[in-house]
This record gives C-alpha cells, sequence and structure tokens, in this order.
C-alpha cells in the first residue's frame, strides 16, 4: 500500500485485500511500479492523476439510486427469440422475390459480407420467397405473415424496428452482444446493469429473473447458458435468478423436513453473522452478496410459491394466453408468470424462447415455434394493457440476428432453409417509453441490407436504458482500470425515433 499508485487505486486495494486477491496480483507489480514512475509527483502524493478516475468503486455498491432522469418504464420484459428469427417469413414483406425464385442473390448486393461456413461453401445462393403470404393489419395497415394471426391483433401497440443489425455472424457471440453488449463472456447483462442501477421495486422477489421456456423435439436446441444473465465483474446479487419449469421453482428454496421457520431464522442469523465477521476480517466483496443473497432466499421460501400459485387466475385469464398457459415451462406459462412478476415489482423478466435456428425445414420448423409463441406474446401485451401496467412496462421481442433471404441447402416451393444473416432482422417494442403503431428503418428489396435508419445493437441496448430513465453514458463501473458500460466503448446512440 505504500507503492506510488493513485489514491483511488489503494482503495479499491483496500476494499479487495485477501490473501487470494495479493497473490493474484503479485504478478502485476512491474506493471505498477512503471505506471507509478509515468504518474510522477501526483502519484506519489497519493492524488489521483485525473478527474476522470473518479470516486472509488465498491464491488458491492448499493444500487445507484438512479434514474437520470424521468423514466417512462419501471420495469422491462425481454422476450428473447434465440437462434435468430426469419425476418423475411414474418414481418419483413417483400412481395417483389416471388418473381425472383430460384434466381441467385446478385453479387452487388451480397457485397463482401463475411458468410458462416454453413453456406459459405454454396456453388449458388439461390433466393427462397417467403413461404407464407402476408396481410395488412390494423389501422397502420401493417403488413404481417400468416404465421403470426395473433400479433397482427396488436400491430397498432407495436414499434415495429425493421433495421436492427449486428457484427456477429455465429450464435454465440451474437447472443452476447445483444444480451451483455460483449461478443466475450465475463460482462455483465443488461439485466445485471438495471439491477445495479435501479434497484429492486419488491424486497420479497429479485430485481432480475430469467425463464427458459421447453423446446419442442422438432426445434433446433441451439443452447443458451447462465453467462447471459451473469453479473460479471458487477456482485454476484446482480445476476438473474432463474425459476425452474418442474419440481420446487428455486432448488433448495424450501425448509428441510424437520427444520420450521424459527429454527430456519436463526441459522441465517448465526450465518449471517459469521459472514459479517469474515468480511471485515479479508474485505472479499462476495461475503456481502452471499449475506444479501441469503435473506433474498429466506423472503423468497413465502413469495415464490405464491407467484407461482396459479390457482387463482380467473377464466378470461386461460381464455387469454390458451390452454398451454397451464402447462409450467412452456412459453404461454412463462409469458403469464412474467405479468405476474411485473405486478409484483419485478424490475427485470427475461424469457428464453429457444429454437428459431432453422437452417433447414423451414416450412416443418417455423409454424411449430411461431404457434407455440404468438399467442402468448400478444397475450402478454394484452394482459398488460388490459391492467394498466403497460404505460409504465416495456415489452422487447428481439433475437440475435435474421436469416438469409437465400436458401441453404436445397430449394423447392415446398420448403428451403435460411443461414444466419447479421446485416438486418426484425426486433419490436411496446409499452412504456415507445411509440407505438409505428415501423422504423428499411431494408433493400432483398432483406439483405439496412438502407434506411439503421440500428445497431449498441443503439438498441441504449435506448432501452434510456426508457427506463439511465443514460448509457452514465451508468459505469470501475473495473480493471475503466468506466465500463453495457454499450462499450464503441460509440452508441439513443435511436430518438422510437420514443415516445
Amino acid at each position: 500500500m505504500d507503492m506510488a499508485v493513485p489514491g483511488d487505486v489503494k482503495r479499491e486495494w483496500a476494499a479487495l485485500q485477501t490473501r487470494r486477491h495479493f497473490l493474484g496480483r503479485t504478478g502485476k507489480v512491474l506493471g505498477w511500479a512503471a505506471m507509478a514512475s509515468l504518474l510522477g509527483d501526483r502519484a506519489l502524493r497519493g492524488d489521483s492523476p485525473s478527474a476522470s478516475y473518479g470516486q472509488p468503486s465498491s464491488p458491492t455498491a448499493e444500487p445507484l439510486k438512479l434514474p437520470h432522469f424521468a423514466p417512462k418504464a419501471k420495469r422491462a420484459i425481454y422476450l428473447f427469440m434465440s437462434g435468430g428469427p426469419p425476418q423475411i417469413d414474418l414481418l419483413d414483406y417483400k412481395p417483389n422475390l416471388a418473381a425472383l425464385y430460384d434466381k441467385d442473390v446478385p453479387d452487388s448486393v451480397r457485397g463482401a459480407q463475411q458468410l458462416t461456413g454453413m453456406t459459405a461453401g454454396q456453388a449458388r445462393f439461390p433466393i427462397a420467397p417467403s413461404h407464407w403470404a402476408f396481410k395488412r393489419y390494423g389501422e397502420t395497415g401493417t403488413w404481417v405473415s400468416d404465421l403470426l394471426p395473433y400479433t397482427a391483433r396488436i400491430v397498432d401497440d407495436l414499434t415495429i424496428v425493421k433495421s436492427t443489425n449486428t457484427e456477429a455472424i455465429n450464435h454465440e457471440p451474437a447472443i452476447m452482444l445483444m444480451n451483455t453488449g460483449n461478443m466475450n463472456a465475463g460482462k455483465p447483462c443488461l439485466g445485471a446493469w438495471l439491477s445495479y442501477g435501479l434497484g429492486s421495486m419488491n424486497d420479497n422477489l429479485p430485481t432480475f429473473m430469467v425463464l427458459q421456456s421447453k423446446l419442442n423435439p422438432k426445434e433446433n436446441n441451439q443452447p443458451v447458458s447462465s453467462r447471459l444473465w451473469g453479473s460479471g465483474f458487477l456482485s454476484s446479487e446482480f445476476a438473474g435468478v432463474g425459476l425452474r419449469s418442474s419440481g420446487d421453482p428455486v432448488l433448495f428454496l424450501s425448509d428441510p423436513d424437520g427444520v420450521d421457520r424459527e429454527v430456519r431464522r436463526k441459522m441465517l442469523d448465526a450465518v449471517n453473522e459469521i459472514n459479517r465477521q469474515t468480511s471485515e476480517e479479508l474485505g472479499d466483496p462476495e461475503t456481502n452478496a452471499r449475506i444479501a443473497q441469503y435473506e433474498m432466499a429466506y423472503r423468497m421460501q413465502t413469495s415464490v410459491p405464491e407467484l407461482a400459485d396459479l390457482s387463482k387466475e380467473p377464466k378470461s385469464t386461460w381464455d387469454l394466453y390458451g390452454p398451454e398457459a397451464k402447462e409450467p415451462g412452456t412459453f404461454a406459462y412463462n409469458c403469464l408468470m412474467a405479468r405476474r412478476m411485473a405486478e409484483r415489482g419485478v424490475r427485470f423478466t427475461q424469457v428464453y424462447k429457444r429454437g428459431w435456428d432453422v437452417h433447414d425445414n423451414v416450412t416443418g420448423v417455423l409454424p411449430i415455434i411461431c404457434q407455440e409463441t404468438d399467442r402468448a406474446c400478444y397475450a402478454l401485451v394484452t394482459d398488460l394493457k388490459q391492467r394498466g401496467l403497460l404505460d409504465d412496462t416495456l415489452v422487447i421481442w428481439a433475437g440475435e440476428f435474421g436469416r438469409t433471404v437465400y436458401s441453404q441447402g436445397g430449394l423447392s416451393k415446398e420448403n428451403y432453409g435460411r443461414d444466419h444473416h447479421p446485416r438486418c432482422y426484425t426486433t419490436w417494442m411496446t409499452g412504456g417509453g415507445v411509440r407505438t403503431g409505428i415501423t422504423y428503418g428499411e431494408t433493400d428489396d432483398y432483406s439483405y441490407n439496412v438502407v434506411k435508419d439503421p440500428v445497431t445493437v449498441r443503439d438498441f441496448n441504449a435506448t432501452i436504458l434510456h426508457c427506463l430513465g439511465i443514460d448509457h453514458n452514465k451508468l459505469t463501473y470501475k473495473f480493471q482500470g475503466l468506466d465500463q458500460k453495457l454499450t462499450g466503448p464503441v460509440p452508441a446512440s439513443v435511436v430518438k425515433g422510437l420514443l415516445a
């Protein structure tokens, strides 16, 4: 601690100094010495070399008590369509492609785009028009595929973004970028940033909850992992808490046989006291997180069973969501649970639905996955609206990228496949903070390139944060000497054309 390093670095060391941390840092001593020589007298005085260092960051900091400005949305529900929904078959209508069936996508359209290894070796890139018809719906006259008859009913409530685009062409980096703002693992996800920045609206349920939907055996099982809802370098108390689709909603939440609530409380108090002593002695930031998590788990023993008890839902609920909503783990069930979480003040709920990775057999698989999701999305939006919750709840529907207009593998009038496509894909939002009944952005005649109002993934995330009252440039956390943020160091902008 006597080394000539900036004062805020010393304070960070003091907060983190355990034997494990000390040993992990011994290899960096020469680097610190070199930095100290560059910083000169200011470092010797222990002063901060510039205002950019700011105040010391605590790895277990309390929520920052944001928002930066009055939010339109208090909470968000993110319906993540993992695998890449084919925009050209759902919401990006291209009627002229029917006349171009089996003709190659022009080189001038494809340009120098990198292709995946699954289609880069194809001799041809034949155009595959959508197998399904489109019709106009709502007062906006929005074109919607016959695959989405329920979504078609709420188009006037949606903000449809046709110009979303990403830098990643394969699933893992693309889904990481969409969820964490970075293609590499180890960064906090959107929900963790919101949990850290805004804190909880309900002390009896986690701030950030995750629901994974069952997979139909016919769908492509593109996996997802807890890295997508992890807290990265933030304290683990800000990570998403997953609910299971069968058995206890959360493992080990129930009291063991023979242990009543009073005994459980005494045991927890004793463990917490040991943890507090450990924290004072060693300063390990995760000790405080563990205390908070034990306390939350204790409160969840009452709140989670009540949350998962659907017995008091009226008949109108099942008429709206459909019978599938009674089966735990279905997408419809998870959408209903997301509404119940919104009612109870859960800040951020993310529902994952895998299966959209339609490399082949589009006509066989896509109707199944649309049937599983279409009515439930409609029901969730309608339910929130009927209950007066949509005005301050932001609902997001998105995947990690789109699909190609050309066919992967064989092409016939009856069937085709579609590869990954990062250059353009369609997402939608509704609720607090966004303009409804609009379509934003345009793609070319092949649904291949954005030709108007592009929206990058970072812009998309910056806009979500804005709806919740957060300036994405100001929600930062100092880690490894950098002011880390969800949108990263690459410039990002709030898409003002989407805002109400």
